[in-house]
């Protein structure tokens, strides 16, 4: 094994055992409230006058600001009813990576961000394993932008009316490549039911953008073996935009 690969096994955990390295959880102040703007699309949404197709075609033409604005009001499902706040979602808006998960846990809801409970903690040292780095070139986004009762996975009605959103968000971020974080992000994005076994290893398209798949970080937690899987999806991944921006390089 080399030195490189040892560093980057190490950096993973993966030290015999890939384990979750302590470290304590970042202090980070709560969100402001919602801005006049969002209350007002909150009155302004129009999930409750337009089809979902007239909705994201709306949804569509969206900038940044809107789209936010949009989300911080939205009551297209019922999932608005229990949330604290939406998760929009964090990071470089100009993105190469794209890291897709399932929807906010309780620690998200709370802070507004995805990704900031333990799962989080884990996602950020799986991006380190590959030299990468929350917000620098990595957005990371849900599904679902609204907490989903007892964490339980979105309902098919659910994840539709948030499509449009995410869909505008990545039209917007035009990513090198996405990364999909757990069986129902692969799913909902593939549009196609599929094990993750049948999925993971392979290179799938969203909308014309390469798409790999791989394990949760909850899950992760939960199954300790599935975490040197998860580290031979990322290396798959590193490959993968290695060899993207070759090509890019070499078109120009």
């Amino acid at each position: 094994m080399s030195a490189r690969r040892r560093e980057m096994m190490k950096e993973l955990g993966l030290a015999p055992r890939w384990r979750q390295r302590g470290r304590s959880q970042r202090s980070e102040p709560s969100p402001p409230p919602v801005q006049d703007a969002a209350r007002a699309a909150a009155a302004d949404d129009p999930a409750p006058q337009l089809s979902l197709d007239a909705r994201a075609a709306q949804i569509l033409r969206m900038d940044w600001p809107q789209l936010k604005a949009s989300v911080a009001g939205c009551v297209a499902c019922p999932l608005h009813k229990g949330r604290n706040q939406t998760v929009f979602g964090v990071g470089d808006e100009r993105a190469s990576w794209l890291f897709v998960g399932e929807g906010p846990g309780a620690e998200e809801d709370l802070k507004g961000e995805p990704f900031v409970g333990q799962a989080g903690r884990l996602l950020d040292n799986m991006l380190a394993a590959i030299q990468l780095k929350r917000g620098k070139d990595v957005y990371i986004a849900n599904i679902v932008k609204c907490r989903p009762p007892n964490n339980r996975a979105p309902e098919p009605l659910e994840a539709a009316q948030c499509e449009p959103y995410l869909q505008r968000q990545i039209a917007l971020i035009q990513p090198k490549l996405i990364v999909a974080l757990g069986k129902v992000a692969a799913v909902n994005l593939l549009q196609r039911e599929a094990s993750i076994a049948s999925l993971r290893g392979r290179l799938h398209a969203y909308r014309g953008i390469p798409l790999i798949v791989t394990y949760h970080p909850a899950y992760l937690l939960r199954n300790l073996p599935g975490k040197a899987e998860a580290w031979v999806d990322l290396c798959f991944a590193v490959k993968t935009m290695q060899d993207l921006k070759k090509s890019s390089a070499a078109a120009t």
